[in-house]
């Protein structure tokens, strides 16, 4: 299923459905991208790296992710 899939289902769904379907992908998301943070981290990446991948700014991802005694 890609991702058009995924979307025209969500949008035929009831509304309560169609929201407790948005939270379930929300928190996927956030599961995968915290294992994958953890793993590029694991193998050598650099905040920098791996906020260009997602995106976001280097603080931003190392504010979210970072664990006590990790360095910038």
């Amino acid at each position: 299923m890609d991702l058009d899939d995924v979307t025209a289902t969500a949008t035929r769904a009831e509304p309560r459905e169609g929201l407790r379907t948005a939270l379930a992908l929300r928190r996927l998301a956030e599961r995968l991208e915290a294992l994958h943070v953890r793993a590029a981290r694991e193998q050598g990446l650099s905040w920098a790296e791996i906020a260009a991948e997602l995106q976001v700014t280097r603080q931003t991802v190392h504010k979210k992710h970072a664990r006590p005694g990790d360095p910038r």
